[in-house]
C-alpha cells in the first residue's frame, strides 16, 4: 500500500474509521468522503472531506477532483457509503425505496463515475464495493435494503465489463458486521459468529493491492466467523 492514494466513502463509520486505520498504517495516503461534518486538518497522509451529499452527482464530482487535487493521484475507490432500513413489503413506504436506493446504489454510482478518469490515469486502478449477503437471499423485512445492494452487486459487475484491462472492480458482501449500532439494535444476537470490521478491511486491502491485479468481477462473500 505503500504512497497509494485511497478514497473511502462512508469513511467516518466504525468499518470506514478502520479501514483508514489499516490503510495508514500500511503506508497508503488516504482521502475520507463522509456526509458527516468533520474539522479534521489536511495533511499530506490524510484528507477528510465531510457534509459530502454523494447521492448528488455534482458533489461527489467535486469532491474526487478536490482529493485528486490534493494528493496528486487517485489508486483506489473504497464505496461504503451507504444506509440500511428494516420495513416489511406490506408496510413498505415508497420514500424508504428511494431512500435506498439512493444511499446505496447512487452513492456508489456517483463515487465510481466520478474517479473512473483518475483510476484510469493511476494505470493501478481499483474500486471496491461494499454489497450484502442479504441481497443474495433476502429476509423477511429486508426487500428495500437487499434490492439496493443487489444493484450494488450488478453495478459492480457492469462496471468490471467495461473497464477490464483498465481498472479493477469488486465488491465483498458481508454478512452483519458488528458494530455499536448492530449490537444496539440485535442486543440478543450472537456477536461473535458477526463479521468484525477488521476481518472486512484486511479483504478490500487484498483487493487494492497488487497482488489482486487479476481479480475483477468478484462478488466475495466475507462471512465471519461460524
Amino acid at each position: 500500500m505503500d504512497g497509494k492514494v485511497i478514497l473511502v466513502t462512508g469513511a467516518l463509520g466504525t468499518l470506514g474509521r478502520v479501514f483508514m486505520d489499516e490503510s495508514l498504517a500500511r503506508g497508503a495516503r488516504v482521502a475520507a468522503v463522509d456526509n458527516a461534518p468533520t474539522q479534521v486538518p489536511a495533511s499530506a497522509k490524510k484528507l477528510e472531506l465531510g457534509g459530502v451529499d454523494l447521492t448528488d452527482a455534482t458533489q461527489a464530482r467535486k469532491a474526487v477532483d478536490a482529493v485528486a487535487s490534493h494528493f496528486g493521484r487517485l489508486d483506489a475507490l473504497v464505496n461504503i457509503a451507504g444506509g440500511f432500513a428494516y420495513e416489511t413489503v406490506a408496510e413498505a413506504d415508497l420514500k424508504t425505496w428511494h431512500r435506498m436506493y439512493a444511499l446505496n446504489v447512487l452513492t456508489t454510482l456517483n463515487a465510481s463515475q466520478s474517479a473512473i478518469p483518475h483510476l484510469v490515469a493511476s494505470g493501478t486502478g481499483r474500486i471496491v464495493n461494499v454489497g450484502a449477503m442479504g441481497a443474495v437471499q433476502a429476509g423477511s423485512g429486508m426487500a428495500a435494503y437487499a434490492a439496493s445492494k443487489a444493484g450494488v452487486h450488478r453495478l459492480t459487475e457492469a462496471l468490471a465489463a467495461e473497464w477490464k484491462g483498465k481498472i479493477t472492480v469488486n465488491a465483498v458482501l458481508p454478512s452483519t458486521i458488528d458494530t455499536p449500532t448492530n449490537r444496539a439494535s440485535m442486543p440478543n444476537a450472537d456477536f461473535a459468529k458477526w463479521v468484525r470490521p477488521q476481518e472486512l478491511a484486511e479483504v478490500i486491502l487484498f483487493l487494492i493491492s497488487d497482488a489482486a491485479s487479476g481479480v475483477t468481477g468478484a462478488l466475495l462473500p466475507v462471512s465471519g466467523r461460524v
